[in-house]
């Protein structure tokens, strides 16, 4: 016998195409009425499950987890409605997690890749420039079709953030990933590191606080997103306290970075680079903030349909991955209200579906 969910609100298949009627038999979604009576009916306004496109599962604030903490992680996600989960670098090996029916769909890009001495001890990769183009091909081996780069990092030498790498080199990894059928995504906090990934043909900017007008036409024109992750640039202040004293310059700096969030994003907004939603879940940030990174943009300008487009169809979109469509896989979310007019609805999903198990259930009438 099938497994039938009826979806009997509004079904938002898209920024502009709003329509009734969907069904969930056997996991797949259809807009062809079954014939046998549904199992369950849910009401509300339905969206594809949310994408996290800056997410570290199986990392904590000293590097990797165990397989119990990897999926509390994986689960605080999947509560909040996220149902695909782009890995932004994860030193866990994280494929059991995509065995799994009860866990969000998950894209891994492997371990982060920063210079040595120059990150976090614990998470990536640490080497020296001349690693680097052969660390990246093993990288895009490995992984989903991501690399991650740091692309900078405090010099404790400067006492400020600076590049990790040197410019060609980084230029000649990239073209390695491609090479390799992968792309690459780098974060950047300084200015002039964005200069760099886009002279390298970055595919993707993580953080991005550098962002200058200048880079913006060339974010535009080379089709590079950038993953603000707003939640995780709102403890700069706490970073900076914490280097005063040691680092002044660095400290100084990582304020100033803060106090632009907003409006760099609006700008960003504004000219149409196409922005993503991404919590930087792992380490100091807990998961499961998918909806307090939608808000996030929501307060730097983003309208709430263009927040639901960083966060559903356009992500959806931009990683390859089904949304609502004749056939696809059932992941979606069933909101209380209208989320293009009320957003916070998001954040008290009604139910969470996956693969067409419902996983959240609120007033379902059977």
């Amino acid at each position: 016998m099938a497994n039938i969910i009826e979806f009997s609100g509004p079904v938002l298949v898209s920024a502009d195409q709003e329509r009734r009627g969907l069904w969930s038999v056997d996991g797949q979604l259809t807009f062809d009425r079954p014939s046998a009576p549904p199992d369950a009916v849910l009401d509300g306004w339905v969206l594809p499950g949310f994408v996290d496109a800056h997410c570290h599962i199986g990392l904590g604030v000293g590097g990797a987890v165990d397989e119990q903490t990897t999926l509390a992680q994986a689960q605080a996600d999947l509560d909040a409605g996220t149902l695909l989960i782009r890995d932004a670098g994860s030193p866990t090996d994280t494929r059991w997690v995509q065995q799994r029916e009860d866990l969000p769909r998950l894209l891994r890009a492997g371990r982060h890749i920063a210079r040595s001495r120059r990150y976090l001890r614990g998470l990536g990769h640490e080497i020296e420039p001349s690693e680097l183009v052969e660390t990246v091909r093993k990288e895009a081996r490995d992984g989903d079709g991501w690399v991650k780069l740091v692309g900078d990092w405090i010099d404790r030498d400067m006492g400020d953030l600076a590049s990790s790498f040197p410019a060609k080199t980084v230029k000649d990894a990239i073209a390695a990933a491609h090479d390799e059928g992968a792309r690459v995504t780098a974060h950047c906090f300084a200015e002039g590191t964005i200069d760099e990934m886009l002279d390298a043909d970055i595919d993707c900017i993580e953080h991005a606080t550098g962002l200058l007008p200048r880079h913006i036409p060339r974010l535009v024109e080379q089709s590079v997103p950038i993953v603000p992750t707003l939640v995780n640039i709102a403890t700069f202040p706490d970073i900076a306290d914490q280097a005063a004293g040691k680092f002044p310059a660095y400290a100084q700096r990582m304020v100033r970075l803060w106090k632009r969030r907003r409006e760099r994003v609006a700008e960003a907004f504004e000219a149409g680079v196409a922005i993503y939603t991404g919590t930087d879940a792992g380490s100091v940030i807990k998961h499961g903030r998918i909806a307090d990174e939608m808000a996030e943009l929501h307060d730097a300008g983003l309208p709430p349909l263009a927040v639901l487009e960083a966060a559903t169809w356009g992500a959806r979109r931009w990683l390859g991955a089904q949304g609502i469509a004749e056939g696809a896989s059932a992941d979606v979310v069933v909101c209380d209200a209208d989320p293009r007019r009320q957003l916070d609805t998001v954040s008290s999903l009604r139910h969470v579906v996956l693969r067409g198990k419902i996983v959240l259930r609120r007033n379902a009438v059977l």
